[in-house]
């Protein structure tokens, strides 16, 4: 699998999968997708025709929402709480890039598995993982880091490497800075086409750009070719709503649904709903059982999502151990690809709480976990950033960082983080008083 939507047969392949997660019988195409050759497109694409427009089984029992109104609770206003310190601002920035770049090296879900890493570290003297993970030199047969190490590894961290997990948080402060909360799906699109390199965007987002540039409209963008709708892309790409939303999580979600809309669908709608209220939550709550509480209100309960989620926060409650529940969320998840929204969301739960509110043992044990490790890293060192603050954020993690970032995003390459923090902090201030 390539996860490339101009490849026919990937795309094929991928929809087959994707309906048959969400409740569509396809069984009848498994036979010819496993005969499908690399170079018959023609074939795949009566494929990919034929998995869309199978009926959804009669068993299925989920309640998975598309439209605004049905997916947010409506409600009375939020009450808008006092601007949280700018120390809570640059803690949720550092954490965000500093767990991303932890998990860069290590980002290879069916290469890195949570065993291979968890092997990796013993061999580095560094399980459990509580600092940026060390090259070893020379590397063991079978190890073979991503390509990024010389930049994200122990030692060898100076200024923070470019990651799209940190340049959608860049691209949304810039896109509220220029539309505030007017900011439409369509004015996404076109944030996309002018500040983001199409080779810098992947998977939901990739067959997205495509679609754009061939004149698809804005709302339907994610609906043309496009397998990796649930995908993780869109919860990564909610913080700059929440951040912009302190305590107003439904808010922050409003918002993150006009972003979210632009490239995926269903559960992977409510990721970035889910992620968005996280980080508005983290900015004036006290703990991350408070956090979770209040995020819950944006994800439909009749969703995969929040099922997975809740299993986790069952397993915590029962007193199970790290390594107790990252096995049953492997089990209850095996359905899922390494970068899909559901299976991701259940670790970046579990390593929020059993953290106890630890930093480095936060996106240590989500990086640990496997699958998208740097996806993973930098929502629970948001979370766990902006629940902190700055100050109180480990050394090790921080003071390599030199309070500068690499970003793909047109004008922000070697950005200032605390630059990034001080505006995120204007606009949360305009946008409470509007």
């Amino acid at each position: 699998m390539l996860h490339d939507p101009l490849v026919p047969v990937d795309l094929a392949i991928a929809e087959l999968r994707q309906r048959r997660e969400s409740g569509y019988d396809v069984s009848n195409l498994a036979d010819l997708a496993d005969a499908l050759r690399p170079d018959d497109a023609a074939a795949a694409d009566l494929i990919l025709a034929d998995a869309l427009a199978a009926p959804r089984l009669a068993s299925w029992s989920y309640d998975e929402p598309e439209d605004l109104d049905d997916v947010l609770p409506s409600s009375t206003p939020e009450a808008v709480p006092s601007l949280p310190d700018a120390d809570r601002f640059l803690g949720a920035w550092l954490g965000r890039i500093a767990g991303c770049n932890l998990g860069k090296p290590v980002e290879e879900g069916v290469v890195w598995t949570s065993d291979r890493i968890r092997q990796y570290l013993e061999l580095a003297g560094s399980y459990p993982l509580r600092d940026y993970i060390p090259a070893l030199s020379p590397m063991p047969a079978g190890f073979e880091l991503r390509d990024n190490w010389p930049d994200t590894t122990r030692g060898n961290v100076d200024g923070s490497a470019r990651d799209d997990d940190i340049d959608y948080a860049i691209l949304g402060i810039l896109l509220l800075e220029q539309h505030g909360e007017q900011i439409t799906t369509a004015d996404v699109a076109q944030g996309w086409l002018a500040y983001l390199p199409y080779a810098r965007v992947y998977t939901a987002e990739r067959a997205t750009y495509v679609n754009l540039l061939h004149g698809v409209p804005a709302d339907l963008a994610a609906e043309r070719r496009n397998p990796y709708r649930e995908w993780i892309g869109a919860l990564i790409r909610g913080d700059a709503f929440g951040w912009t939303h302190p305590g107003r999580p439904i808010a922050a979600a409003r918002l993150a649904y006009r972003d979210a809309r632009l490239s995926h669908r269903a559960n992977g709608v409510y990721g970035e709903l889910w992620s968005a209220a996280l980080a508005a939550c983290a900015l004036v709550e006290s703990s991350v059982e408070a956090v979770l509480d209040r995020s819950m209100v944006v994800v439909p309960p009749g969703s995969r999502l929040a099922e997975a989620i809740g299993r986790v926060r069952q397993l915590h409650r029962s007193g199970a151990t790290w390594d107790e529940a990252l096995a049953a969320i492997q089990r209850d998840c095996a359905q899922y690809d390494w970068v899909h929204t559901v299976n991701n969301a259940a670790l970046i739960t579990a390593g929020l709480l059993w953290s106890d509110g630890d930093f480095a043992a936060g996106i240590g044990n989500t990086v640990q976990g496997g699958w998208d490790t740097d996806s993973n890293g930098a929502t629970v060192g948001s979370v766990l950033g902006g629940l902190l603050g700055a100050a109180a954020l480990p050394a090790q993690f921080v003071d390599p960082l030199h309070d500068r970032t690499r970003s793909a995003v047109f004008g922000f390459d070697h950005s200032r983080i605390s630059d990034l923090a001080a505006r995120t902090r204007v606009l949360a201030a305009a946008f409470a008083g509007s």
